[in-house]
């Protein structure tokens, strides 16, 4: 039977699609917009996206996926289908698909994601840990007996794994990410100012402006919000050593769990570790100065991998082109 393959990123934030010989054939947000009295998809991704904060009563914007899984399974069983049918030549085939799950996933968490694949029409799904997909995309030769430490920063869940000879050694899964530095940064606005921003707002200045380490020469952005004491719009003036000061505990959690992930690695993989440094990757990486933050707490050299956004869907490629090699060793049906 002939059957199409394709990856997908299925990220809090953002979503990735991948089919072998063509890249990246979608990238869009992780959002469903549901009429509430027809009960109905009306957008999913981009255009649903815009919708955000400005939608009547009738019409609910939903992020079906929350700290990397599945929260509202019906909505991502619509979006799963939506990304598969803009697959080309899907439409009439059956595809197999291939899914990046967090390393920290619980059985149950990810049946789900397996079950929401197969209803939106696929013939067989694979689930795969990011942390791999992610080394994979990356560039790392994980099947090499050395040690390569990756870092994993997305939008719900940080993933931190040691991978040598093919495997996973040690890995931790922390649900502070993206998302959390958002909440961090509009709680600070709030307090601070009294001011409530809206989540792209708040998105807007993380990307702009934000920083891990406080900068000499500070940047500024103006961002529109509510005053919260009299209820009218307001614009306000924010540092970027304001946006580090508000993510510094998200940030200080990560590191956290970057150390207790280094302690109990085997020392001769400590050893590879120190001489390669460890490789930042996905769109939290992507935070200013995040490499030199990481390189000043835990004393180990840290780069940020090319294309770091794109990494778990471009290892996913590498693995559809190589399906039957790496069925046994990294996947599970």
């Amino acid at each position: 039977m002939f059957s199409r393959k394709i990856g997908i990123d299925l990220g809090t934030c953002n979503s990735l699609v991948f089919a072998p010989g063509k890249e990246i054939i979608l990238n869009e947000p992780s959002v469903v917009a549901v009429s509430v009295h027809e009960n109905r998809i009306l957008a999913v991704g981009r255009e649903a996206k815009e919708m955000t904060g400005r939608t009547p009563d009738e019409i609910r914007v939903y992020r079906p996926l929350r700290d990397g899984v599945i929260a509202e399974y019906r909505i991502t069983e619509a979006m799963l289908r939506y990304f598969m049918e803009r697959a080309p030549g899907i439409r009439f085939i059956k595809p197999e698909v291939m899914i990046g799950v967090p390393a920290g996933i619980t059985s149950t968490e990810k049946r789900a994601v397996i079950e929401a694949g197969m209803s939106a029409g696929a013939r067989a799904v694979y689930t795969v840990k990011e942390p791999i997909l992610s080394a994979i995309g990356s560039g790392i030769p994980i099947e090499s007996c050395s040690g390569h430490m990756i870092v994993d920063i997305g939008g719900g869940t940080s993933e931190i794994a040691v991978i040598s000879l093919g495997g996973i050694v040690v890995a931790r899964s922390v649900r502070v990410a993206g998302d959390s530095m958002d909440v961090n940064i509009s709680t600070y606005v709030k307090n601070k100012y009294n001011v409530a921003l809206g989540e792209k707002s708040v998105e807007d200045l993380k990307v702009n402006i934000g920083t891990a380490v406080s900068e000499k020469e500070e940047r500024t952005m103006e961002v529109r919000g509510r005053d919260l004491v009299s209820g009218l719009p307001k614009t306000i003036k924010i540092s970027s050593n304001e946006i580090c000061e508000a993510i510094e505990e998200t940030l200080g959690e990560i590191i956290k769990v970057i150390k207790q992930v280094l302690r109990e690695t085997p020392p001769e993989l400590s050893a590879d570790i120190m001489d390669k440094g460890m490789v930042l990757t996905g769109g939290g990486s992507l935070l200013d100065n995040i490499d030199i933050l990481v390189t000043e707490k835990t004393g180990v050299p840290s780069f940020i991998a090319e294309d770091a956004l794109l990494s778990v869907a471009k290892g996913a490629g590498i693995v559809l082109d190589n399906l039957d090699a790496y069925k046994r060793s990294i996947m599970s049906k």
